[in-house]
């Protein structure tokens, strides 16, 4: 059914118009219109439940209403589009969709189709496949400018000052020199360039190392070496050992004499354990390597796709009597960026470069920009029109006299400082000065910064989805509980399990016998499958032999220093040292259930595609022979084994699986589910153990069943569950095992500060759903007390229909839903699924592929319009971390590709929590003080320039000139405003200690339209205290003014630093002195300017003294007085 489910399908706008004409016609009820003929009635289901809305409210429900006004707003609304949705933002609406219908007809994509693959021949293919290269950069060599060019004068306040510094070059406008426009804008663009030009050659470097691999490739003349991006489709490839598979092929042959190898796809899914691989056995059979070129064969492969779980292809031989064909699967497939780790491996190239599933699944990274300088961009906006309704003012005011539009263009430069360059320069200095905090704050050691453009970011976060494998957990299991049904072992009785395999091999056949007596006490249990009762010492050893066959678990040697790098096989004569044996599987439970039975005295030595062998605490190697093997399904929640006892030619079906899918399949108890609900409460995986005797003459015809039904080509899949579920019937179910994931260093902690912060955690992960909910509740992502709701499997709209209302009933609790049944939701509920999950305290989606994630990622950014950050540590989390507003990569076990590819990078989850309460609180709310205070710099001088026009006839000449201006924007305030970058509200332990301070910043009170009102009208007030003192006390020359002005003018910026200022640091203190010294300095070269003779009296003293006092002492009394009366949240900590 799942197969069905195609990945993010598109709703067809005819399927949507239909529904809308369906819902219309129905909305009319009877009149005219149901006359009409029913041209519109559609007779599926779909038709049905469109008439049928979910319900909004519980009263709803219950009372079965069904109008139309529940639907959500995104379907039932029809706007009108006239003029007025036109003006209000209509145009941006039908100019994106021209762009978009452009870009699409440029860049119509080749539609993928299933291919035909001749080994060793690619030049026999039908069409033209991609090239093999990766890359990752945003620009080429011709693209690089324009679009860095392009990122930076989007912004509003970029494009407006290119404007301004261009006008510079026509005479009549020229107000100034032209390095005071120039100099500042040359120097952001410069700064952004080179960082832009130094992360897009690190980018080059990456990529170019990755495709300039050097891999063998068999041709009909021998091996000879290729690049990584020079192979194509049909190419034989030879991979060796520990190096990374080039392009997605299919298994033909391997060294390993059992016909298959391993390979780590933890850069593609995020499992660092090692998955089993078999070569086509028609080739492995082939004598030697050259014979590939002797045969006529090829591959029939599926067209590329995203599911990095399954294939379906098959393998042809043609010039054999009769031609030989062999179904291919998953279990034959090599994918791009996984790594052998057994063995040298050769396979035949079927897909490449974007057409591998590793590239399908990772999405292009986008520049982000963060929250923080979208809010400045529409104050920067608001400054503008501010700015043109003061030159307009002027130009009325002046009477529209001579060349009007001159004069008003002549205002608008004027006024220009409104609008300040150096905002863009010293935000920019201060993320700088951010990151290089994060990475050296010490309680966070190895922190790495890699986007220096969004550090407020980490200070606005609503929502963090995390990984679980690697990221919650250590991914390290335990074995920590065996249950028996009458008795119980916990990690501190495991001796006892040890002395009952020792007597159970010491005493002669003694599974035979099966009520032999033992040293331990008879604690004797009425057995539910055969009459006989079991003693505890056969029990245990039944359980330990089935936990110790039924696995895909692999001992593998590794070679002591001196031999070659192949993985040796001990054979059963030779000593298997156990310093050297290493077990490999496709899940860490599989590998922790083996070392367990090894510590109790059953260990797995040796293990190919046909038999296994045991060692006995006495050191006898038992055989047994692997007649089937049924591998582990997410459907099927179990897997099972068939083997045959060499010595005594018992053959017996073994069984484990989730408790769920087991209950029924074994034979009636009263204990299993109780305990399965005690270790689960204990945070324990549990899996459930169960066996079935066979007789010869049962398994042959099992096995003749089961041949034909692999070999049918309709619903192969289904007649294959069929088979074995006939053998799945009262089976003895003989233990109750429970394995630990063990959590990160404080994830709990950590997960109950996020939460008091206000962020919600969703928990995405490629896990199966029982361990996801398991590892939720075991660290506490969800509360013991909280109700958890598991969304039914769901495959079509209408079960989709019912099992969201069923949600919709419930109240607080966590969600948890599959990939599937989240894809059909998605489908058709987009916008009842994601309001409903957001309602939850906290959400699981387990079975996620990575476009899974990052489209979850995306739908919650699109719907709550809230910051979202990602955080994951493997290769399968890229595509996620890239498409949160934030993403933070863990250096783990899974590799180092998440956090090479996220915006900060972290060596452990628990450092999330500093990250984001200390320094993402102080970056937002630093750059929110830092922004205001550098427009409100711009502001005052403005007023000053309007006042001063006014009183001078409405002339457009500029109040100060040349150096003036540059000083005042750079050496003469710059030091102390930028100081506002060490402040700091409360100390961070209090932020740590009390992390509800976080919660008020998502608000985004800190920088808000109100905020920025208050810094306008102290800026009108200032600027107009200090024009018009000076005019007032002025005597005689207009010089005077300028003097007065100008240093009353600096010393209440440096005032105003000082009233901003909430702890200081001795930094702030040196920059204030600084500033000050550089004025009292400077005013000895600025003779053009000043009249040095005036400003050495005790006249100009006391004048400038009285216009700062008068300027800057109710601002201080107003502060005084907010603090007392209206103290902020933070005050009450501080004091």
């Amino acid at each position: 059914m799942a197969d069905q489910i195609p990945l993010y399908p598109v709703r067809s706008a005819a399927a949507v118009a239909n529904r809308k004409r369906a819902a219309y016609y129905s909305a009319v009820g009877p009149g005219p219109g149901a006359e009409r003929p029913s041209r519109y009635q559609l007779e599926d289901e779909s038709a049905h439940l469109d008439e049928m809305p979910l319900m909004m409210s519980e009263e709803g429900f219950e009372n079965d209403e069904s109008d139309y006004h529940t639907l959500p707003r995104a379907r039932a609304m029809r706007r009108r589009r006239g003029l007025g949705w036109f003006v209000c933002g209509g145009w941006k609406f039908l100019c994106t969709s021209c762009c978009d219908w452009l870009i699409n007809v440029c860049q119509r994509k080749r539609e993928l189709r299933a291919r035909t693959v001749w080994l060793g021949h690619p030049e026999k293919c039908e069409e033209k496949h991609p090239r093999n290269s990766i890359k990752n950069q945003k620009y080429n060599v011709f693209t690089f400018l324009p679009g860095v060019l392009y990122e930076q004068f989007k912004f509003f306040l970029n494009l407006y000052f290119l404007v301004v510094s261009c006008s510079q070059f026509v005479p009549a406008l020229k107000i100034g020199y032209l390095y005071t426009y120039w100099a500042p804008l040359g120097f952001v663009l410069a700064v952004t360039i080179m960082r832009e030009a130094m992360d897009e050659f690190r980018r080059f470097q990456r990529d170019k190392e990755v495709n300039s691999q050097l891999y063998s490739k068999l041709t009909v003349r021998g091996k000879v070496q290729v690049q990584s991006s020079d192979i194509q489709v049909g190419d034989l490839i030879i991979v060796e050992k520990n190096q990374r598979i080039p392009s997605d092929m299919v298994f033909l042959r391997t060294s390993e004499k059992a016909g298959s190898c391993f390979i780590r796809t933890d850069q593609l899914d995020g499992e660092t354990d090692w998955k089993l691989r078999v070569a086509v056995s028609c080739t492995q059979r082939l004598p030697a390597l050259g014979d590939l070129f002797s045969i006529s064969a090829y591959v029939h492969a599926q067209k590329p796709q995203l599911d990095i779980h399954s294939f379906e292809g098959t393998f042809t031989r043609e010039d054999s009597d009769p031609p030989i064909h062999e179904s291919l699967s998953i279990e034959n497939t090599l994918w791009a960026s996984t790594v052998v780790a057994s063995g040298t491996v050769i396979g035949v190239v079927i897909y490449t470069g974007k057409e591998t599933r590793s590239v399908m699944n990772t999405s292009n990274p986008k520049n982000k920009i963060g929250l923080l300088d979208l809010e400045l961009n529409q104050l920067t906006k608001a400054l503008f029109l501010a700015l043109v309704a003061l030159s307009v003012v002027m130009v009325t005011l002046q009477g529209f006299v001579g060349p009007w539009y001159r004069n008003l263009f002549r205002f608008l430069l004027l006024f220009s400082y409104i609008i300040p360059i150096s905002l863009r320069v010293n935000l920019d200095m201060g993320k700088a000065a951010y990151g290089w905090m994060m990475m050296r704050d010490e309680n966070i050691p190895g922190t790495v910064v890699r986007t220096s453009t969004i550090p407020e970011e980490l200070g606005r976060l609503v929502y963090l989805l995390t990984d679980k494998t690697g990221t919650l957990t250590q991914n390290e299991m335990v074995f920590k509980r065996l249950h028996l049904g009458t008795v119980s072992y916990g990690t501190d009785t495991m001796d006892e399990i040890q002395s009952h395999v020792r007597s159970s091999y010491t005493q002669p056949h003694s599974q035979a016998s099966g009520n032999n007596t033992s040293s331990t006490p008879p604690r004797k249990a009425q057995s539910s499958g055969p009459k006989v009762r079991k003693s505890v010492s056969s029990r245990v050893h039944e359980a330990v032999t089935a936990i110790a066959l039924c696995h895909n678990v692999t001992p593998v040697y590794e070679s002591r220093a001196g031999v070659t790098g192949e993985t040796e096989y001990a054979e059963v004569d030779q000593d298997f040292s156990d310093e050297n044996r290493t077990y490999q599987a496709s899940s860490p439970d599989e590998v922790a259930l083996v070392q367990w039975t090894e510590s109790v005295g059953l260990t797995l030595v040796n293990r190919d595609l046909t038999s296994m062998q045991l060692r006995t605490p006495g050191g006898q190697i038992l055989t047994y022979c692997v007649l089937q093997m049924f591998p582990f399904t997410s459907e099927g929640k179990r897997m099972g084994i068939i083997v045959r006892d060499e010595s005594t030619a018992e053959i017996t079906f073994y069984m484990k699986g989730a408790d769920a899918v087991m209950s029924t399949i074994v034979q009636y108890n009263d204990w299993l589910e109780e305990e399965c609900g005690n270790m689960a409460r204990e945070g324990l995986r549990t899996l459930v153990v169960a066996k079935r005797a066979l007789t010869e003459e049962q398994y042959q015809d099992f096995e003749s069943r089961y041949m034909q039904a692999k070999l049918s080509v309709h619903d192969r899949a289904l007649k294959v569950a069929a088979v074995v579920e006939s053998l799945e019937r009262e089976m003895q179910l003989l233990c109750l095992t429970g394995v630990e994931d063990r959590l990160q260093a404080d994830v709990r902690p950590t997960l109950e500060m996020l939460r008091n912060a206000g962020i919600k955690i969703w928990m995405l992960t490629g896990d199966k759903l029982e361990t996801a909910t398991c590892i939720a509740k075991s660290s506490h992502l969800v509360s013991r007390a909280q109700d958890i709701h598991v969304f039914r499997p769901v495959a079509s709209r209408g079960e989709a229909h019912l099992e969201l209302n069923a949600f919709r009933r419930k109240h607080d609790c966590a969600l948890v839903i599959s990939g599937d049944s989240l894809e059909v939701c998605l489908r058709y509920y987009e916008h009842e699924l994601v309001e409903l999950a957001c309602q939850c305290p906290a959400v699981v989606c387990c079975r996620c592929s990575p476009t899974q994630k990052a489209h979850i990622v995306k739908l919650l950014q699109q719907h709550t319009r809230k910051r979202t950050c990602a955080i994951g540590d493997g290769g399968n989390d890229v595509s996620m971390i890239q498409a949160a507003d934030c993403g933070i990569g863990i250096e783990g076990k899974e590799g180092k590709a998440a956090s090479l590819a996220a915006d900060f990078s972290i060596t452990q989850f628990k450092h999330i929590g500093r990250l984001l309460m200390v320094h993402g609180r102080s970056s937002y709310k630093r750059s929110a003080a830092l922004g205001q205070f550098v427009m409100h710099r711009g502001l005052i001088i403005s007023t000053m320039q309007a006042v001063f026009s006014s009183v001078c006839y409405f002339a457009s000449v500029p109040l100060y000139q040349g150096f003036l201006m540059v000083g005042y924007a750079t050496i003469y305030t710059m030091f102390p405003v930028f100081s506002l970058v060490l402040d700091q509200d409360v100390k961070p332990d209090m932020a740590m200690l009390y992390p509800e301070l976080y919660k008020d910043l998502t608000k985004g009170r800190s920088l808000s339209f109100k905020t920025f009102l208050v810094w306008v009208l102290i800026s009108i007030y200032q600027g107009g205290i200090l024009m018009y003192g000076a005019l007032v006390l002025f005597e005689s020359e207009f010089v005077h003014v300028v003097a007065i002005s100008f240093t009353a003018l600096i010393l209440t910026e440096l005032l105003m630093v000082a009233l901003t200022v909430r702890t200081w640091h001795w930094l702030m203190v040196v920059a204030e002195f600084l500033s000050l010294g550089c004025y009292v300095a400077s005013l000895a070269f600025l003779n053009e300017y000043f009249d040095l003779a005036f400003i050495t009296t005790m006249t100009f003293l006391w004048k400038v003294s009285a216009i700062t006092v008068v300027s800057c002492l109710p601002l201080y009394v107003l502060k005084y007085l907010k603090r007392k009366l209206s103290p902020p949240s933070y005050s009450k900590l501080t004091s």
